[in-house]
């Protein structure tokens, strides 16, 4: 199998797990409301506006439209979840369970964010993992040394 359609299997999956996340966002936010950090007001505002998100990404991701700005906003807010939600709960509990609980979930999220910084580091044009030839990728690299100088 080429590594193209590869990529795109793994980012399909991808797109499958946060539009996933998205919708439980939507169904059961008072399930997450919990986890809103107290200095945030409008708890619910947060999980709603994290499963539109989330759902956005993946419609972004199986469209192969504006790929890069969404999986640099992805990991962001995946990042910003990782910091303000995880890692205090994983430090500031007792109970044993519930901070493996948060450590699984905050490597869950660092990982995710770490998948959407590679899709936007290899996105071309807003689009990712376009099928180009050695020839037009030498074209562009001649084109851009010349627009340098």
């Amino acid at each position: 199998m080429n590594q193209h359609i590869i990529s795109r299997i793994a980012i399909y999956i991808l797109a499958a797990v946060m539009f996933y996340f998205g919708i439980r966002h939507l169904l059961y936010p008072d399930v997450l409301v919990v986890t809103v950090p107290d200095f945030l007001p409008g708890g619910k505002f947060w999980v709603y506006l994290t499963g539109v998100a989330f759902i956005l990404a993946a419609v972004s991701f199986v469209t192969n439209i504006w790929v890069r700005t969404a999986a640099y906003l992805l990991a962001l807010l995946l990042f910003l979840i990782v910091f303000t939600i995880h890692l205090p709960n994983y430090m500031e509990t007792a109970d044993k369970t519930y901070q493996q609980m948060a450590m699984t979930n905050l490597l869950k999220d660092a990982a995710l964010a770490a998948f959407a910084l590679y899709i936007a580091a290899n996105a071309r044009h807003q689009h990712i993992l376009e099928e180009t030839t050695m020839e037009e990728e030498e074209r562009n690299r001649v084109r851009l040394e010349a627009e340098a100088m």
